[in-house]
């Protein structure tokens, strides 16, 4: 079939799908596309979503009495591995693009959670249920907390800063609001043309 020539067919609308948005996921609708270009446009968009968008994450840890990340902590049924783990698991929106430093000084016993953490203007905590490490004994926990802003994905390595503090550990940073993109294309109609994706 000869190529159409003339206007080019450019999606005239992008639709949100109501039904199915939470605040973690949502599904949008983008048609028509000129016959191929679905995949180019949505490949593009995936891959744009994932690695492109700013956002904050937990780039570095220091808690107090703990050395490197292979040591445990009495009292706490977590090692420190796993507390960085959870650590990785919250979700943060920065509203400052330099570091911000947060603090978590708590006694109890039972699970430690992130809205423990205390709070600072210029982070917001997104799920604030994210366990982040569970004492088996009223204990004291006191930890800083580094938040940075970036893209993507930074090893911890990379963060590593000179002059570090001892028992400074650095954090693998997932800075991608967006953790996960999946698209379709379908078949759509423009008048009596049904090729258009």
């Amino acid at each position: 079939m000869p190529k159409r020539l003339g206007k080019f067919e450019l999606p005239t609308k992008v639709v949100l799908d109501e039904a199915t948005k939470t605040d973690v996921y949502a599904k949008f609708t983008a048609s028509p596309f000129e016959s191929g270009y679905g995949h180019t446009f949505g490949n593009s968009f995936r891959r744009v979503l994932l690695s492109s968008i700013e956002g904050a994450a937990i780039s570095s840890v220091k808690i107090d009495g703990v050395d490197h990340e292979f040591q445990s902590l009495d009292g706490v049924v977590e090692d420190v591995s796993e507390i960085i783990l959870n650590l990785k698991r919250i979700l943060l929106v920065s509203h400052k693009r330099e570091p911000v430093t947060l603090l978590l000084e708590i006694e109890k016993e039972g699970e430690i959670t992130a809205g423990d953490i205390r709070p600072d203007s210029n982070i917001e905590i997104q799920n604030p249920d994210q366990v982040i490490l569970t004492t088996d004994k009223k204990r004291r926990i006191s930890a800083e907390l580094e938040i940075t802003v970036g893209r993507g994905f930074c090893l911890g390595e990379d963060l590593k800063k000179e002059n570090q503090p001892i028992g400074m550990i650095n954090v693998d940073a997932l800075y991608s609001p967006v953790t996960l993109v999946k698209y379709s294309v379908e078949n759509t109609r423009v008048g009596q043309m049904t090729d258009f994706d």
